[in-house]
């Protein structure tokens, strides 16, 4: 038996929405931000004894870099000034991002401020964040008697 089913012109173009957003979802899903998408793509590790955060940041000096603890956050962020283009030129393509980009995280455990590390290699920043001893696990021995 055929139901028969009313035309419906919004119904319509929320099937074609859908079908577009799966196919943009598809072609571009696999794409990683980066820097450039103004954002700030990082690693974060964590280890029995500390954190280890890495972030790409190429054609930075380390000088650019400013990394703040407070409040169990960490902060990393960074200020890229704007290319500059002699008066004579024109512009065909400008992808590098500029301006101020920063990241936050909050870590779940203490955090031994006074022993944290920055490592900045080959436009690689690398942070270690050392937990308090007081919150790192520790093996209990069994006594017999």
């Amino acid at each position: 038996m055929a139901n028969i089913v009313r035309w419906n012109p919004i119904r319509e173009m929320a099937v074609l929405q859908n079908a577009m957003d799966r196919l943009f979802d598809e072609a571009w899903g696999g794409m990683r931000p980066t820097i450039a998408g103004n954002t700030m793509p990082i690693d974060v590790h964590e280890t029995a004894d500390a954190y280890h955060v890495v972030a790409n940041m190429p054609g930075l000096s380390a000088d650019q870099l400013n990394i703040n603890w407070h409040d169990n956050k960490l902060t990393i962020s960074v200020e890229i000034e704007a290319p500059t283009v002699p008066d004579n030129a024109k512009v065909l393509l400008q992808e590098r991002a500029f301006g101020k980009f920063a990241r936050t995280l909050t870590l779940p455990l203490a955090v031994d401020a006074d022993k944290v590390t920055a490592e900045y290699v080959n436009g690689v920043l690398t942070l270690t964040l050392p937990k308090t001893p007081e919150v790192q696990p520790r093996k209990i021995t069994v006594q017999h008697k």
